[in-house]
This record gives C-alpha cells, structure tokens and sequence, in this order.
C-alpha cells in the first residue's frame, strides 16, 4: 500500500491535543476535515490505550459544521438516525446509509442500476414501520447532497455554449436548490 493510500494516522495525546505522525506537527479538527475533504482517509487513536477514537471525532466535525449552519442533514434526517437506534433499525440503517453513499461516490449513473441489486433487502425493509417516510427523506437528502458531487466522467465546464441537455440539468438542479431553499425556510419558522 503506498502512503496516499494508507490512512493519515492521528494521535491523540493525553492533553487531547492531535498529532498529525506524517507532517510530525499538531492539528485541528478542521485541519482533520481539510484532510478528508482532499480524498485521504484518516484514522484516530488514543496514544495511551490504543483506543481508535475515529467515528468519535468524525462525528464532532459533522456536530460543529451543522451548528454553524453548514446544514447538509436536513432536520427530519437526523430525527430519523436517532429513531434508528432501536434494535430493530440497527441492522439495516447503517447497511442502507453506507450503500446509500456508495452509489453517491459512483455517481448518478450507477444509483439506478444498485437500486436493481438491492431490492430483496428493500423488500424486507419495506415491512419496518415509517419505511416510506425514510425512504422520501433519504431520496431528499441524496438529491441535496449530490449537487454539491462531481459526476464521475464528466467534462469541466467550459465557455461555449451549453448542450440544451447541460442547461435542463442545470435548470433542474436551479429549481431543486429553490425547494430546497424553501423547505429549509419553512423548517427555521418552525423552530422558532
């Protein structure tokens, strides 16, 4: 494996101060998010125990970019993964969540051709109570967050003129950032 690939190994000492072992310099969590963001994965461990400490802190990056206002989880997601912590659910969110973000990473493309491939595991999910409203949300907030996704294969932009397939999408993609928009309107009126 060669290093671009191996995870970028962060230690944290007991002043819970963050290592970086590669540039043999201290960092942020914002500095670990800039990391992700440029494609390397990292892993986190507590220098004392052993202990991997990732899922911990890539969940208080998440926590601080939403109460900035970076809201990428719209409210009823997040409502639906704390109801996912039943038994019940268990099972099966981080399994739908996880390929969820797979098709995501292939592109739009591949989404129609995975949800094929999937459906005796929809089929048993279907049975679970509020199914159908998961389901809606989940669409929702895959639509909100591939806009912001390149498309695997795709040309960059140039300054001709746009194909009229080009300016459909991007006249969808206008018009789904307005409902968007608005829907998180209306949820900030509701929590007042």
């Amino acid at each position: 494996m060669s290093a671009s690939q191996k995870p970028l190994l962060i230690k944290r000492y007991a002043s819970r101060r963050l290592y970086n072992t590669e540039s043999s310099d201290y960092v942020t969590l914002e500095d670990i998010a800039g990391f992700i963001r440029a494609g390397r994965e990292v892993q986190i461990i507590d220098l004392k125990s052993g202990d991997d400490l990732t899922r911990q802190y890539l969940l208080q990056i998440i926590a601080e970019h939403e109460s900035r206002g970076e809201n990428v989880l719209p409210l009823d997601v997040l409502t639906d993964l704390v109801r996912s912590y039943t038994a019940q659910a268990q099972s099966v969110v981080p399994e739908f969540l996880s390929m969820s973000f797979d098709m995501l990473r292939q592109g739009p493309n591949k989404i129609a051709e995975q949800m094929t491939a999937i459906n005796p595991m929809m089929a048993q999910m279907s049975k679970m109570p509020g199914f159908e409203a998961m389901q809606r949300q989940q669409q929702q907030f895959m639509e909100s967050i591939m806009s912001g996704w390149p498309t695997p294969g795709a040309e960059p932009a140039s300054s001709e003129a746009e194909s009229p397939a080009a300016e459909e999408n991007a006249e969808d993609l206008s018009e789904i950032r307005k409902q968007l928009a608005a829907l998180e309107s209306k949820l900030s009126k509701l929590g007042r």
